[in-house]
């Protein structure tokens, strides 16, 4: 029987702040307010970008895979203000990410991250039967620019997300 760590990651909640590292979060302006840095710093000009609504089910707390997209910057929230989480880790050249640097984020329906081109993450992971989420790429992201680390192969590490009490 192999051996492997489960770790437990306390997801922090989200600020501009403690996700700069990682990309950006972005929340409500009032209509008419001129574009700024407060606006999602987009890179989607290596391709036809994509916007779309997508249905995710029965996700759970647990991962073992991180991935990557180099081509692009990536928007990721839920509809119907519904929490969930991500898992992340900064931009690297390495083709694996460090596993003792993955952090994770609690995220409210009332914002969505903007992930900088590279930045690892996993997820969006949440307890609910079914949530959906609007997602910005590019058209083929998932068929050129998807890069995954399977932790579990290359660390022998799971990680687990703990609900915030």
């Amino acid at each position: 029987m192999e051996t492997y760590l489960l770790l437990k990651l306390r997801p922090q909640p989200i600020t501009p702040e403690t996700f700069r590292p990682y990309g950006q979060v972005v929340f409500a302006s009032e209509d008419g307010e001129p574009y700024d840095s407060r606006d999602a710093q987009l890179q989607l000009q290596s391709g036809t970008p994509r916007f779309y609504i997508m249905r995710l089910r029965d996700r759970g707390l647990k991962f073992n895979t991180i991935t990557r997209h180099l081509r692009c910057t990536q928007c990721l929230g839920s509809l119907e203000g519904k929490e969930w989480y991500i898992a992340v880790s900064k931009p690297c050249k390495d083709a694996v990410p460090d596993w003792e640097d993955i952090t994770a984020f609690r995220i409210p329906g009332n914002c969505f991250i903007k992930l900088d081109v590279g930045t690892w993450h996993a997820g969006p992971y949440f307890d609910e039967p079914v949530i959906d989420f609007y997602n910005l790429e590019l058209s083929d992201t998932n068929l050129v620019d998807h890069d995954t680390c399977n932790l579990f192969e290359t660390y022998g590490v799971e990680y687990e997300m703990m609900r915030n009490l």
